[in-house]
């Protein structure tokens, strides 16, 4: 996701964080700081870490105050260290007060994510096995979530509902086994869409491997089970990839992925992250114009 190209989505929701935030206006502002006051602000880190959402920090200045002067000094994804000054932002005092907060919620949101993801993927040096999100997000920030994830050198899964058929412990259920499940979904769906099935067991295993699944999800086992999983669909069915999920810390990781997998999906990497500590400071302030 190019935050350049200032998606009409994205603009408009960060008007409406910004509404949400700002309200009538900055009240604090407006009565301590004279109309016409310029600063500059000095965006630098307080921790270490890989910065993510520069481009979507400068957009909220510049959708607050395009006359406001931003200037990145680090690369999207590059690894930074407390101190480091991300950025300046230069112009009306009160335009840098009014987005200094989401600009620096979201800064500080992308960048955990992406920190948190660089753990992961350096826990995978060296093998094969790919690390990928899953769509536990938060609501209306899945898009800017999962671009973080790229970010810190991860893989994105499937965006939606829609763009992927994943058939899980319910939709089995429903379905009344996987045979079923996968048998309708390979009749409803486009020939170039993939299906995954999530299985718990070796049963389920040869079930989904029989049905014809592209992809075989083997949810929150243990690592002889996997180790015999991934013999049994590499016997009868190499084609198809293999995915593990749950229960994936960066203390299991690598003997998760030494079991044979292809790819790893971490729901931590968007739901249990912390926000990468990232501050704004008024510096270099210039005289108030007299208006």
């Amino acid at each position: 996701m190019m935050f350049n190209g200032y998606n009409e989505d994205l603009v408009e929701s960060i008007r409406q964080w910004l509404r949400e935030d700002v309200g009538s206006g900055d009240i604090t502002s407006l009565s301590t700081i004279a109309v016409g006051d310029e600063s500059k602000g000095i965006i630098h880190a307080k921790a270490d870490g890989i910065v993510a959402g520069i481009p979507l920090a400068e957009l909220v200045f510049k959708i607050v105050d395009p006359s406001l002067s931003f200037v990145s000094n680090v690369k999207e994804g590059e690894r930074i260290n407390r101190g480091t000054i991300l950025a300046e932002v230069e112009g009306s005092t009160h335009s840098i007060l009014t987005g200094e907060r989401l600009a620096l919620n979201l800064l500080q949101r992308l960048s955990g994510v992406a920190t948190k993801t660089q753990a992961f993927v350096n826990a995978l040096q060296g093998l094969p096995t790919r690390l990928v999100d899953t769509r536990k997000t938060t609501p209306g920030h899945r898009m800017l979530e999962k671009y973080a994830v790229r970010v810190g050198g991860g893989a994105n899964h499937r965006f939606g509902l829609y763009d992927a058929v994943m058939i899980k412990d319910n939709h089995i259920k429903g379905a009344g086994g996987i045979a079923q499940a996968v048998s309708r979904a390979r009749a409803h769906i486009p020939h170039t869409m993939t299906i995954e099935v999530e299985t718990e067991n070796i049963e389920q295993v040869n079930e989904a491997i029989s049905a014809g699944a592209d992809i075989i999800m083997l949810d929150n086992m243990s690592h002889s089970l996997m180790k015999e999983a991934v013999k049994v669909i590499r016997s009868k069915s190499p084609h198809v990839k293999i995915e593990a999920s749950g229960n994936v810390s960066l203390d299991t990781i690598q003997g998760i992925a030494a079991c044979g997998i292809d790819i790893i999906s971490v729901g931590q990497l968007t739901y249990s992250f912390d926000n990468l500590d990232i501050s704004l400071d008024l510096n270099a302030k210039k005289e108030a114009q007299d208006l």
